[in-house]
């Protein structure tokens, strides 16, 4: 096993057996239905070998665009939601600079970034549009059908934006597509503007799909070498096929959770420690919320970012209900870091940290925090990784889709489909007057929350 990434569970010891020893047949059983395909939704398991089976030539290619994007944009935006974009944006965050953007371009060396389409905010669109004014702008919208209401509605304006700018013809030599390799309304649109197109794999689904062109040509754009991404995750799933629970970390991680639900943890926190992994964050609730929040049943994924969130929910963590456990994600060694120098007044108190750095500081209001939340009741896991690189970062990724597969299937529940996410859009589009749900509109009609 390489010992670059490490899980510890000994945090959670009080309320779980060592090793889980009582969950080896069935962790066994799920093992062998994730790998033969046996499992429900094995469908959309290509993911897991994806690392060592990746299409080299469309690899190839990705780099090839993004070198020209690179090379000629000012500013890249991605079109998207959900899987589409989130895998993308964390790492980029967790590989760039926290103020990307605003460095000039002569340090960035690549265009600056920007994401939209996540969200219905008119506001926001805008407020994008004003930032573009005056540079060279290339997009990606990323889309397995092209229909999906967020996305569709910003790649609607960002295509007018560009065409009534660059004029239509220019403006498809700026549009790369990240969509389905035969069918859908952006398929369609791609074939006929005769826009770059990339393929999302029919067998992956978008949570699980940061390391295919969904995540990968945004993150090359970025100037992040996917290579090293690659090698990482592939080196990750060579790690944890060994079908043994004890030998094993990202099946204990799945097997230690199951346990704590079952001791009616519901809620669990994924901690940061660095403000560059808010996006992580994000990106894991959806992989875990989606997979498992299913039969009115499942795990909770929350995220606080310490120490910045124990200023207003350390006390809930500490003394709220004992419903919730943590999982600590540490990076031992932080791209960039400042010393704390002597202040000859002193009026703050602080020169009894002369010579310290201020990830040492971080990382000793971490360990006392987990002391004093242990000593309140609340468990933790631990994830740490040397340092925030591709090759980590790929590593990490993997480790977490394979551990939130086979947690899904010791939940009882199918991992790689989302039913519950139709509910709002069914609604949704009923109230807005699409054609085709006149009769769920009238179902609706006293049912409106106001």
């Amino acid at each position: 096993m390489n010992d670059t990434f490490v899980f510890d569970y000994s945090g959670a010891a009080p309320l779980i057996k060592p090793g889980a020893e009582d969950l080896e047949p069935e962790i066994s059983r799920i093992h062998h239905a994730l790998h033969n395909g046996r499992g429900p939704g094995s469908d959309f398991t290509g993911w897991l070998d994806w690392p060592e089976t990746y299409d080299r030539d469309e690899f190839a290619r990705i780099k090839e665009t993004a070198k020209r994007i690179r090379d000629n944009c000012d500013a890249f935006v991605v079109v998207g939601i959900g899987g589409s974009y989130l895998g993308a944006r964390a790492v980029i965050e967790m590989l760039k600079p926290s103020f990307y953007n605003q460095l000039p371009a002569e340090v960035r060396q690549g265009p600056e970034i920007y994401f939209v389409g996540h969200q219905l905010s008119g506001e926001y669109l805008t407020g994008l549009l004003a930032i573009l004014k005056g540079k060279d702008v290339c997009i990606n919208v990323v889309s397995k059908s092209g229909t999906t209401t967020e996305s569709a509605i910003a790649f609607r304006f960002m295509r007018r934006y560009l065409e009534d700018r660059y004029g239509e013809k220019e403006a498809a030599k700026r549009i790369v597509v990240t969509t389905d390799e035969k069918k859908g309304a952006l398929k369609q649109l791609a074939d006929e503007k005769k826009y770059e197109c990339f393929v999302i794999p029919d067998d992956i689904g978008g949570r699980y799909s940061v390391l295919t062109p969904v995540g990968l040509f945004p993150v090359a754009v970025a100037g992040i070498d996917i290579d090293q991404l690659m090698a990482g995750a592939a080196e990750a799933r060579q790690a944890y096929m060994d079908e043994r629970l004890q030998e094993n970390p990202c099946y204990q991680y799945a097997a230690v959770r199951y346990l704590l639900y079952r001791k009616g943890k519901k809620i669990e926190l994924l901690v940061n420690t660095l403000p560059q992994m808010h996006y992580f964050a994000e990106w894991w609730k959806q992989l875990f919320g989606e997979s498992e929040g299913k039969n009115n049943r499942g795990i909770f994924p929350a995220s606080v970012s310490y120490t910045t969130d124990l200023h207003s929910l350390g006390q809930y963590i500490q003394e709220g209900e004992r419903h919730l456990f943590e999982t600590v994600i540490q990076v031992e060694q932080p791209g960039t870091d400042l010393t704390i120098f002597k202040d000859n007044q002193n009026l703050d108190g602080l020169n009894y940290l002369v010579g310290r750095t201020m990830n040492e500081v971080n990382q000793k209001a971490v360990e006392g925090t987990l002391i004093a939340h242990a000593g309140g009741g609340v468990p933790h896991l631990g994830v740490r990784l040397p340092a925030l690189t591709p090759y980590h970062v790929g590593w990490m990724l993997y480790f977490f889709k394979k551990a939130c597969a086979v947690s899904g299937y010791l939940s009882g529940a199918n991992p790689f489909d989302q039913p519950g996410v139709e509910a709002y859009k069914k609604n949704m589009f009923a109230l807005l007057g699409k054609p085709g749900y006149e009769a769920e509109k009238e179902k609706l009609k006293n049912q409106i929350v106001k």
